[in-house]
């Protein structure tokens, strides 16, 4: 029998206050549990998500708020997650610089990739609350509905990524048209990264102004990269962006793919949080980037394809990895499909459960 005390319905009306629980870990400050959170949330493993994802397309579902809100409260709802992510797309800010896309069962199609100089020197800088005014009514709306107790989060695609998927025109191994121009062109290439960062952080500056408490960038894609690369390119921009964001308080968090030889350097993005995927140990991961950056991550999503006890297992580990300080508990990249409802909801529960273990705050946070 469930224990009641961590039935995700219990854990939606508890007393805590999720948002200041979010908040903290992102300090690595200390905390009574973990946060929890899954990406890619609100997604087809959902029976819920899938009946409105019949009568409606993707993107019409991301710019329609009503739909927007719905999709995004389904996972606080059905597992108890601890923070709620808006429910968009990576490339809607693309579309506002004036790269329409649609979004195939195979993934993103840009019908008019980037190619030449004259084509980035074209794209819009864009108004957020003008072209992208339905996700800021979304947040809006999110806010309303959560209350003070929960945060709403926004995201983006970081530079390097977005910057892939307008110059690929969709996703494809190793991203050859963007390394491409990296190569041959180098000075056009860091004038698409400063273009696409100037822009996004406007946008993720309206998300939070709409009430988004902390930000997400996705550089999903950054490990095809290699270290000196990274230096000389994404990390410019990245730095770049959240500079020119001026969160304040407001955290962002930097997720990164395949980057286990790019850690050490993206701990200088000026990133309060780094998420990172399952190919590295968290507790590896403290030691390279201190006791001041928070991390988020990293159950490999196959995990919950398996036994619920290894599901809860794999939950408790990471946890413990980290001593549950500065640590959001999170998978190493988005859920899949086919995974059960109640593996979802036991990695939540089991995440909110694990012990926090001090470790005398750090060892004194140096």
């Amino acid at each position: 029998m469930m224990n009641p005390q961590l039935d995700p319905m219990t854990l939606s009306r508890e007393t805590v206050n999720r948002k200041a629980l979010f908040l903290r870990a992102c300090r690595c400050e200390p905390v009574e549990r973990v946060p929890v959170w899954i990406m890619r949330q609100a997604g087809r493993y959902l029976p819920e998500y899938r009946a409105i994802r019949q009568k409606h397309n993707f993107l019409e579902v991301c710019k329609t708020p009503e739909l927007a809100i719905e999709v995004s409260l389904q996972p606080h709802r059905i597992l108890g997650v601890d923070a709620v992510i808006v429910f968009s797309d990576i490339l809607i800010p693309a579309g506002a610089m004036g790269l329409p896309f649609e979004l195939s069962d195979k993934g993103p199609v840009i019908e008019s990739p980037l190619r030449t100089a004259a084509q980035i020197r074209e794209l819009s800088s864009f108004d957020p609350e003008e072209e992208t005014g339905f996700l800021m009514k979304t947040i809006r709306g999110l806010v309303r509905e959560l209350g003070p107790n929960v945060p709403v989060l926004g995201f983006a695609a970081a530079p390097w990524t977005l910057a892939c998927y307008m110059i690929e025109g969709h996703g494809k191994d190793g991203f050859p048209a963007a390394k491409t121009m990296l190569y041959s062109d180098p000075s056009v290439f860091r004038d698409l990264l400063e273009r696409i960062a100037r822009a996004t952080a406007r946008y993720l500056r309206a998300q939070i102004d709409a009430g988004a408490a902390a930000v997400q960038l996705f550089d999903t894609w950054v490990g095809e990269l290699t270290l000196d690369q990274y230096r000389e390119f994404a990390l410019p921009a990245t730095q770049l962006l959240i500079e020119e964001i001026g969160a304040g308080d407001t955290p962002v968090i930097l997720y990164t793919k395949a980057s286990s030889h790019l850690l050490a350097a993206a701990a200088e993005s000026g990133a309060n949080v780094l998420s990172v995927d399952w190919r590295v140990d968290l507790a590896t991961v403290r030691e390279l980037v201190g006791p001041r950056i928070a991390l988020q991550g990293n159950v490999d999503p196959c995990a919950l394809l398996g036994p619920e006890e290894g599901v809860r297992q794999a939950a408790r580990d990471a946890v413990e990895s980290t001593g549950g300080i500065g640590h959001i508990l999170n998978l190493g990249h988005g859920i899949l499909q086919q995974t059960p409802v109640e593996n979802a909801r036991a990695f939540v529960q089991a995440g909110q459960a694990a012990a926090v273990i001090d470790k005398v705050r750090m060892e004194g946070a140096r």
